[in-house]
């Protein structure tokens, strides 16, 4: 019977998905007809981030962006951007204030089903330095879609 820990193969399982949005980013680009857009950076490191959203009727319809920076930035905007296309608002700011819970070492958080492969970025917790930059799409978003 095998002893060891799941840490080990499990966090190798979440940086290669980490890395598989950093390599092939999704929804990656400009959006044409965006209601809604906010770029921000972190000048502590450099990442950079657009984001645009066509927000109608309160619901998210399309969600894109621009950016560099690091895996961990890129990477989280990659896998948000595919949480919230056809939420509404609302849905939205709830998935962000759960990642920014998981961001600061809520485990209930790092377990929640809704937050998809943002799940994989749990580990950054432990990395406060690195912690802005997960959030950084997640700050763009809720900037873009105050009233």
């Amino acid at each position: 019977m095998d002893t060891s820990p799941p840490e080990p193969r499990l966090s190798a399982l979440y940086q290669e998905l980490i890395l598989d949005h950093y390599r092939r980013p999704r929804n990656k680009g400009a959006l044409e007809g965006a209601t809604h857009s906010v770029s921000l950076n972190n000048p502590l490191c450099g990442d950079e981030i657009d984001l645009q959203l066509r927000v109608d009727a309160d619901v998210i319809r399309d969600v894109r962006f621009i950016g560099r920076g690091c895996s961990i930035s890129q990477a989280s905007a990659s896998m948000m951007t595919q949480l919230l296309k056809d939420r509404t608002v609302p849905q939205a700011l709830t998935l962000a204030a759960r990642m920014s819970a998981m961001m600061q070492g809520d485990e209930s958080a790092a377990k929640d089903k809704s937050l998809g492969d943002l799940r994989a970025l749990a580990g950054v917790s432990k990395f406060p330095v690195r912690i802005k930059c997960a959030l950084l799409p997640w700050n763009a978003l809720t900037d873009a879609v105050k009233p």
